[in-house]
């Protein structure tokens, strides 16, 4: 964590956005970000049980009050349904990363798994000089999977960005059903 002012820090912030699907909405939260001179560490995109809306979990690092105007900015285009932060005590993050590991004797291949094993990491390709592993977890959980597999050579390496969700009961669809069926004139003028 680095300090812009001791009264303001700059920290690691999880939004999770509900938008139109459709071509060049990513484009334009992106485009977003990168006018207010932000860059997003983390962007996972997908659809949500509804196949006409998307959610996008973006990773940044700025300050609360830098954080609440982008949210602010985001609420205003009109592809936007809704923009939550998920604070790190009250929602569950996870990533998906891939590793290709050099394993070229036996004896090699079995200390991968065994390290895959204490992670509960996937083996998902086998070949006589490599192993390919899938682990799903947070950033430290990655990150230390990644800094014993240094030592045989990571081959390629490859993360999904972060996904959230908050934990209990309550969705970010709440929050949205609530906005649409009360501001449908939303960016109308």
């Amino acid at each position: 964590m680095t300090t812009k002012d001791s009264m303001n820090p700059v920290t690691r912030h999880t939004l999770s956005v509900l938008v139109e699907n459709s071509a060049g909405v990513l484009s334009q939260v992106s485009r977003l970000f990168s006018r207010k001179g932000y860059n997003i560490e983390s962007l996972a995109v997908g659809t949500t049980d509804d196949p006409t809306v998307s959610r996008i979990t973006i990773e940044l690092l700025a300050d609360n009050m830098s954080t609440e105007q982008i949210m602010n900015q985001l609420r205003k285009l009109f592809t936007v349904y809704s923009v939550q932060e998920l604070l790190p005590e009250r929602s569950i993050r996870r990533e998906l990363v891939m590793f290709k590991v050099k394993a070229e004797s036996h004896d090699i291949r079995n200390e991968v798994i065994q390290i895959a094993n204490i992670f509960r990491a996937s083996i998902i390709d086998v070949s006589l000089k490599s192993l390919t592993l899938a682990l799903i977890g947070d950033e430290d959980k990655a990150e230390a999977m990644q800094g014993l597999l240094d030592a045989f050579g990571i081959l390629e390496l490859v993360r999904t960005g972060m996904v959230a969700l908050e934990r209990g009961a309550y969705t970010i669809g709440d929050e949205t059903k609530e906005k649409t069926e009360f501001n449908l004139g939303k960016n109308v003028l």
